[in-house]
């Protein structure tokens, strides 16, 4: 079967298809739709057609793409109209995921294979609300049980629908946690020496003790050492408050 006729055929098939489909699973369902015909369509050739509707697709012409996503390849609407089909769908756009749980399928996707007594060391809390929400809107799957751990607990990882929900292909488009961090970096104060300068040299350098910090003690008239006193104590002492007049 030459390429251009097979085109038309994938196109459908990823149109209805309710899950992305792969290039494989895209030549075995042309090759049982046509199960009489003697020469067989290959991956090669699928792979040929599926690079030229992606290109066809690609065109300023249509509003939607056909891109790989969830694990397979899918029509999507291209983000410039993403505002206008909220219009139509804007409860379904609406519903986002919580805070907890969006940071217990973080930790699952960048830790998996995890257990959810993992899950709660990392995070701190109980997990177990946030992990029963993720099962069911089916972000998360049970993978298996942890055989080293004691009572075998139960191991969860993401499932294709997590790709799919975050346009993604697989784990390996998740961004790395460094690009992450990167992000949120917050540029140092700037410290000048001089800052911490100032205030010392404002005092007299027989005052500072051998560590640069201020001493605590003065030497009177007659050479003693004796504990120095605030200034203004000592104004106190000096010019001491006038005594109430006695009332004639």
């Amino acid at each position: 079967m030459e390429i251009s006729a097979i085109i038309p055929h994938i196109e459908v098939l990823i149109f209805a298809s309710e899950k992305p489909l792969t290039n494989p699973d895209i030549a075995e369902l042309i090759n049982n739709a046509f199960g009489f015909m003697e020469e067989r369509i290959s991956i090669e050739q699928v792979n040929v057609a599926v690079q030229g509707i992606r290109e066809k697709y690609a065109s300023e012409f249509y509003p939607f793409e056909m891109r790989e996503s969830g694990g397979g390849w899918q029509f999507l609407t291209k983000k410039e109209f993403h505002k206008t089909i909220a219009q139509l769908n804007g409860d379904k756009f609406l519903k986002r995921l919580s805070n907890a749980a969006l940071e217990t399928l973080a930790i699952v996707a960048y830790k998996q294979p995890i257990t959810k007594g993992e899950i709660e060391s990392i995070r701190g809390v109980n997990s177990d609300y946030s992990v029963q929400k993720l099962l069911e809107k089916e972000l998360i799957v049970i993978e298996g049980r942890n055989e080293k751990l004691p009572g075998h607990p139960l191991v969860y990882c993401t499932s294709k629908n997590f790709m799919d929900y975050f346009g993604i292909n697989s784990t390996e488009d998740l961004p790395k946690i460094k690009e992450v961090l990167a992000e949120q970096l917050i540029e140092g104060t700037m410290i000048r020496p001089e800052d911490f300068t100032s205030a010392l040299n404002a005092v007299p350098e027989e005052e500072l003790t051998p560590t640069g910090e201020i001493s605590p003690l003065t030497v009177n008239e007659v050479g003693e050492l004796i504990e120095k006193q605030d200034e203004a104590a000592d104004a106190d002492q000096e010019n001491p408050a006038p005594e109430d007049e006695p009332i004639v």
